[in-house]
């Protein structure tokens, strides 16, 4: 039978895997879903991907995907209202929603507006990427947000004690303004950084080996993600505007020293 102890289920004679429902398999899906396997029965859908077989995941249609007791939206958030819209006759009161953006404020937006209210909601962002779990997950960062009912604390649990992710409880406005520096100068600078290649690889120092290890894990990123981390952040704008005033700046006094 299945147990559940502190909301993780553990399983001595297991009869049935709880199924998932996992909307988008992109390359972040397909991430998820190597990881998810071994303890849930993934149903996956994507209406713009042609999937490869992928080890424990049926492939769908909406409907069936959207009526598991759990449903990961793992598409852009520029998609997410479409993709609301159309979930929304398929899901069963008391369905745990839980999305996957890089951005928190606008998808919570879209979930409360769009999804009806006898629907868990629960907003989370894995703050890694296929190239920086590349060594596996544990250990990495995972921000989770409590949006509607309880299962956010329930999830929390299993991401902590099965899966060994680091979780970082906080609000989907905490979270943009921090990722707004950390996730939004990141990807700025690296974004420049490809633009000027190429660069020096035969004498660099050890602090450009890391900043060149840090665009080598975004670089690949679709220009999805790279669109919702400047655009879709709320807070972004104007830290890049402080970020690229204060460049200006340092230009300016290393062109006219006596002036600085």
């Amino acid at each position: 039978m299945m147990e559940l102890s502190g909301g993780v289920a553990q399983a001595s004679h297991v009869l049935e895997i709880p199924e998932l429902g996992l909307i988008g398999f992109g390359a972040f899906g397909r991430l998820m879903a190597r990881h998810l396997q071994p303890y849930f029965r993934l149903l996956a859908h994507d209406s713009a991907e042609a999937p490869a077989p992928a080890e424990g995941v049926t492939f769908t249609d909406l409907a069936r995907a959207a009526a598991c007791p759990v449903v990961v939206l793992a598409v852009p958030v520029d998609q997410l209202p479409a993709v609301i819209a159309a979930l929304r006759p398929h899901l069963r009161p008391g369905t745990v929603v839980v999305d996957v953006g890089s951005v928190k404020v606008r998808p919570t937006e879209a979930m409360l507006a769009g999804l009806p209210p006898d629907v868990e909601i629960v907003g989370t962002h894995p703050l890694f990427g296929p190239q920086s779990a590349r060594q596996g997950i544990a250990g990495l960062k995972l921000a989770l947000c409590p949006i509607r009912g309880r299962s956010a604390f329930r999830i929390g649990a299993f991401l902590r004690r099965v899966l060994r992710l680091r979780v970082v409880l906080t609000t989907p406005e905490a979270h943009d303004r921090e990722m707004a520096v950390a996730q939004g100068l990141t990807h700025l600078i690296a974004a420049v950084l490809v633009r000027m290649e190429p660069l020096p690889t035969r004498m660099t120092t050890r602090s450009f080996g890391l900043l060149m290890q840090a665009v080598g894990m975004v670089r690949h990123d679709p220009p999805g993600v790279f669109d919702a981390i400047e655009r879709a952040n709320p807070y972004a704008a104007e830290v890049r505007a402080r970020f690229l005033d204060l460049t200006a700046e340092m230009g300016r006094a290393l062109a006219h020293p006596a002036e600085g």
